[in-house]
């Protein structure tokens, strides 16, 4: 049997997509718009080396494996299967014929998979992770997101509304949570390319300050807040939010940093964020979480080395606690998993539309790992695996939430 007729028996037998391998098999659904090809023995042997997502998802940067059609068609139509689930004799079978193939086709370990160094979450381990993943090109981000430059969870108006409409909402709900109003100050941590910041300043006249660990993201931000005329009151730096010396802000926004704090500096972060707010001030956190906490925190292995290094995802319930537990009344929360989703598939199509220019610009390997984890991403939010929660807590007044008694966000 060739490798194409093991992968099915693996899989299973009624496949909605097409396996080739290299030795000439073929399986699943003769002619789908969708195949998945084994082009080398080298992606048997990254299997054997890393077995489970790591070795594929090196396979599949390194181009050993190939998805033909779209990605996220491929990745829905496969089912969630682990070595354990392999039936004893195949998996024998299995691992012996993968031993052989780790012997003769030694593999190299592809150079965009990143190894952190230094003590977890310290500044500069932190600042080596965010550089890794933002950094790597701002021409490549423009192609991904689009017009806004908003890496995080939209929020859809409507069904078929666009991605920039979306993304318009998503600030737009986040200044409504926050009560920004004109003369305001405005932190936002980590702060992308300074799209919250900008919004704040330009429809609301708050005076913001964005911080953000990649410097091409600050030197991006920076010359779109001078193009939009809004030096007077936007800026963005190259910071930690930890050293940000000012305080006194009316409100915090932290739109998609939680995942890079990690779970044992929680305390701290909510508890710094809370230093910087006056009496009666908001913070707004928006960030992927875990749908329950039976699941460790710590990314798995794919994300961990090519996407989010030392990435962190906790779920709900710990969020508002340590909100909670450092200084925070929590008013309201809500999960907008589905629209995260929508977001992803919006990325989805933008990358494909732009992928000849996208690999022009950060790299073959780079692109490959976007394609590969967004739709990766896309189908996790669909299948409840994440979520995204934004969750508003006040510094009281006293015992003064300065809120109405419905506030309509």
């Amino acid at each position: 049997m060739g490798w194409a007729g093991v992968f099915e028996r693996i899989l299973g037998g009624d496949l909605s997509v097409e396996i080739r391998a290299f030795d000439g098999s073929r399986a699943g659904t003769a002619g789908a718009d969708v195949c998945v090809e084994v082009r080398s023995p080298l992606a048997l042997s990254h299997l054997a080396n890393a077995p489970g997502e790591l070795g594929l998802a090196r396979a599949y940067v390194s181009g050993a494996l190939e998805v033909h059609g779209d990605m996220y068609g491929a990745l829905s139509a496969f089912p969630s299967v682990t070595l354990n689930d392999v039936p004893a004799d195949l998996r024998r079978e299995l691992l012996f014929k993968l031993a052989g193939y780790r012997f003769w086709w030694p593999v190299r370990v592809p150079e965009v998979e990143h190894r952190s160094r230094g003590w977890r979450h310290s500044k500069n381990r932190d600042s080596q992770s965010i550089s890794y993943h933002y950094d790597v090109s701002n021409r490549f981000y423009e192609y991904v997101l689009g017009p806004s430059m908003a890496y995080t969870c939209a929020v859809y108006p409507e069904q078929d509304a666009t991605l920039e409409q979306a993304q318009f909402t998503k600030h737009d709900l986040v200044a409504r949570k926050l009560d920004l109003s004109e003369g305001q100050r405005l932190l936002d941590v980590g702060c992308g390319w300074g799209g919250m910041v900008m919004h704040a300043a330009e429809h609301y006249g708050v005076r913001g300050l964005g911080v953000t660990l990649s410097r091409q993201q600050a030197q991006w931000a920076q010359k779109a807040i001078a193009e939009r005329g809004l030096a007077d009151l936007a800026e963005v730096r190259y910071m930690d939010y930890r050293d940000v010396p000012e305080t006194g802000f009316d409100a915090v926004s932290s739109i998609g940093l939680t995942e890079h704090i990690g779970l044992k500096q929680l305390p701290h972060y909510f508890s710094f964020l809370q230093d910087k707010l006056v009496p009666g001030g908001r913070l707004l956190n928006h960030c992927i979480t875990r749908p329950h906490g039976r699941q460790r925190a710590r990314t798995g292995k794919f994300i961990g080395r090519y996407v989010f290094p030392d990435g962190e995802l906790e779920p709900v319930g710990t969020l508002v606690s340590a909100m909670n537990d450092n200084g925070f009344e929590v008013r309201h929360e809500e999960n907008l998993r589905e629209h995260y989703a929508m977001t992803l598939a919006h990325w989805c199509e933008n990358l494909d539309r732009n992928w000849s220019a996208a690999v022009a610009e950060a790299g073959h390997a780079r692109a490959r790992v976007w394609r590969l984890y967004m739709a990766a991403c896309q189908l996790g939010f669909e299948r409840n695996n994440i979520q995204l929660h934004q969750v508003l807590g006040v510094k009281l007044d006293g015992t003064d939430a300065r809120m109405s008694l419905r506030p309509a966000f």
